[in-house]
Parts: C-alpha cells; structure tokens; sequence
C-alpha cells in the first residue's frame, strides 16, 4: 500500500540543493499535477528499460494505454528483450468490487511459465490502490515460490508528478533488489549510472571511454540494465547521477547505508563530457587513473575538433531557442554552444531549481512557458533553428525556421563526444533543409 511518510520524504529531499538554504519542499500533489505525467509513469519510465525483467501492470487496459515504450531505449541483452511488450492485469469493474488478488497471482504465474524473466516488476496503480489489493503479501509468495525477485512499485497516479514517480521506481529498485546478490568479485574503481535510461543509445557513446581508462560499470538504473547487477550495485565504490536529479534520493540513502559516495554529472557536449570523465576519475584520488584519463580525453577532443571543423564555420552566426524539460534546459544548450551554435533562450519549465541555476550560466534567456514566448522570441532575435519536441514543430513551420527534436522521441544519440557530431550533423542538415522554408508558405492555389 502506499506509504504516506515517504511519499512526504520524498517531497521533502534533504539532498536536494534547495533544501540547504530554505524549507522548501519539492511538488506536492495538487490538482494537474499530473498534467505531463504521472507518479505511474515515472515509475514505469524509470524501471522499464531492464530488458531482462518483465513490467507488470495491476491495472484496467487504460493505465497501459499507448505509453508503452516511449522511448527508444536499446539493450545489448542477448535473451527475449521483455520491454516492448507490456503486461497488465486488466482489472475490471467485478475485480473493483470483489478485490484483483486472484487476478493479480494468477498474472505472476502466466509470466514465469511463458517469459521466464530475470524479475518482474509490479506497479501498482489508482485504481489498485483504491481498492486495497494486497500486492505486497502476494508478490512476496510468488518470490518465495518461484525464485525470482518479484518487486512491488507503490506509485498510484494520483500520489503525484512524474518525477516523484521516477523516486519511488527507486525507492523500490533500493528496498527489494539493490544488496541482494554479492558479486565474485570487487572492482576497485567501480561505479554505478543512476538515471543513465540509454535513450538511442548515449551511455553507448561514452561508457567505452570509461573502461578504456580502467573504470568498470558495475550497473546502471535503468539504461541496458540487468537485474543481477543492480543486485550487486551496492559493492560499486562510486554512484554517478547521470543528469536524472530525481534519483538523488537514491543515491543519499546508498551513501548512508553502504557508504557509496555520489557525483552528479552531464555527457552532453564537449566541455561537459569532459568535465564528467575528470569528475568520475578525480573521485577516485588515483594519480595513475588521473594521468590515464587526461591522455585518452586529450586524444577524444582532438579526434572530436577534427570531426567538427567542417560545421564551425557554417554555424558562424547561427541562433537557437532550446524548449525541452529538466536538466536538457542546460546540457543541450551547452551542446550546441560546443558546436558553435548561439543559444538565446531554453525553457525551464520542467526544470529544477538546480537546473535553473545551471541554466543561467549558460543561456540569457530562460523561458517559464516556452508555448507563449517561443514564436515572440523567435521573431525578436532572427533565429535560425528551434530544438524542441514534436509538439513545437509547429512553431517552426510558421515561424519559416529549421527544426530539430531533441526529447526522448529523437532517432539518433546526442550524447558524449561522437554524439555531438551527430547533433552537429543533424542541426546542419536542417539549417540547409529547404522545406522548412517553403512548408509554411500559402500552396499555389491560396496565393
């Protein structure tokens, strides 16, 4: 059932940076505040891409709904990869009044004959809240029963935001699974990607370089994840928050109960990913481990600076708006000031305290409702591109100005140093892309 002391915790994170100068807790539930996501979805989002476990819904069809793999979140897992596919138990209006728990069990048990998972993650929902179903009792027969962990999520919608969803998925994951495996054995220079979901891959892109320079992933939350090594995760000597500042709680709570340190990074752009590499290799004290990453990240820049030589002078000049959520307010600006790109404005409406801050230092104008002053700006300082999410593609074709997406829905990975020459190639495609010029013009039988 849900726990309302840490619901309240939660709301109220001591680690969260505007917590050490006031009394301020984080979005509290009111009405809308589920507009753009709900305490289930963030959960389902945070914990999905675990391809080798499978994600349970206890819900009617339309919590499942079309939100289902929302993002194209690639896994290396060789097995049956279980997160395109979601499971629910369609409660009905009879399981309402007489209780889900048989429907519920009998769910756990088709999935373990016929999918055979690492794990199963059950999520519990508004309306399975609502109606008391003792998930917690069942889950915990069917674990003991079958062998394999079978985790309870406590995030009805109706508790909450999409971010305090994304902290209860992690309460969940540090409760029932973290510390529940030992490994063989303990690597020295170990770390653990918390909030890193691989979105078109970016862990990809810089996790390479991480091992070259001697330091191992012992896992990652969620991003091409497994479930026996986020069992391991707290013999991992570093947590390392990869931009999602909601699992900050996460990361506290392993350091006061295993004693793992956490740093709070960014891989995108160039400025960033190094500092992020300097900042993961630095924690560690290593002189060696330090002299190792300075050579092999002197080597990725100057293999980078070539790559982006033939964009530079095209982007001499060249204006953005940046309207996208949360810590990408300010990691993408930087990105595309990387690639010489001028950044005039970035939303911040989905941002944290934290992140407006960080966003200050790097873009002058920051937008709090990016749909009304998005087109104002755009005709005010002659901008040349827009990167947004699909919804403000509309934006773009009145105003006559190229168009990029840069959410979750995009195709292709922006992250670390080979991930800024993807985006360097893509903003020069659009900038050159005529039709952005000519989709918003009258067609011939209008003029």
């Amino acid at each position: 059932m849900v726990n309302k002391k840490l619901i309240k915790d939660l709301l109220n994170e001591s680690a969260c940076s505007h917590n050490t100068n006031k009394k301020s807790s984080c979005d509290k539930p009111k009405p809308g505040a589920t507009n753009g996501g709900c305490a289930f979805e963030g959960s389902q989002i945070s914990l999905f891409p675990y391809a080798d476990a499978v994600h349970l819904v206890h819900s009617p069809a339309t919590c499942q709904g079309a939100s289902w793999e929302t993002r194209a979140t690639p896994t290396s897992y060789k097995g049956e990869n279980n997160t395109p596919l979601g499971y629910y138990t369609d409660i009905t209006t009879n399981d309402v009044i007489f209780g889900g728990n048989k429907k519920l069990e009998e769910s756990i048990e088709y999935i373990v004959t016929y999918k055979n998972p690492k794990a199963i993650f059950v999520y519990e929902t508004c309306v399975s809240a609502m109606i008391g179903d003792d998930m917690d009792n069942i889950c915990k027969r069917m674990q003991d029963k079958y062998g394999i962990p079978v985790i309870v999520v406590h995030a009805p919608g109706f508790v909450g935001s999409k971010n305090l969803g994304s902290r209860l998925g992690g309460e969940a994951v540090l409760e029932q699974l973290i510390g529940t495996r030992e490994p063989k054995s303990i690597h020295p220079y170990g770390i653990n990607l918390i909030g890193e979901y691989n979105v078109t891959g970016d862990m990809w892109q810089y996790t390479p370089i991480l091992e070259k320079i001697g330091i191992k992933i012992v896992s990652t939350l969620a991003g091409d994840g497994r479930i026996e090594d986020i069992q391991m995760a707290h013999r991992a000597k570093l947590n390392v928050i990869v931009c999602a500042k909601s699992l900050i709680t996460l990361c506290r709570k392993m350091q006061e109960k295993y004693d793992i340190p956490y740093i709070s990074v960014s891989f995108y752009g160039k400025r960033d990913t190094t500092n992020a590499i300097m900042s993961i290799v630095n924690a560690f004290g290593d002189e060696e481990l330090n002299k190792k990453a300075k050579k092999i990240i002197a080597e990725e820049e100057a293999k980078l600076d070539k790559a982006l030589l033939p964009y530079r002078k095209f982007f001499d000049h060249k204006k953005a708006i940046l309207n996208t959520g949360g810590n990408k307010s300010w990691s993408i600006a930087s990105a595309l000031q990387d690639i010489g790109i001028e950044v005039v404005a970035t939303s911040i409406r989905k941002a944290t305290l934290e992140d407006i801050e960080i966003a200050k230092e790097y873009v002058p104008i920051l937008m709090k409702t990016p749909a009304n002053e998005q087109a104002k700006l755009i005709d005010e300082h002659n901008i040349d591109i827009l990167l947004a999410g699909g919804r403000s593609l509309y934006t773009a074709i009145k105003k006559k100005v190229a168009f990029v997406d840069v959410n979750q829905e995009k195709k292709v990975s922006y992250g670390a140093y080979s991930g800024l020459v993807n985006l360097a190639k893509n903003v020069a495609y659009a900038l050159n892309n005529p039709v952005f010029k000519v989709v918003g013009t009258k067609a011939p039988w209008e003029s």
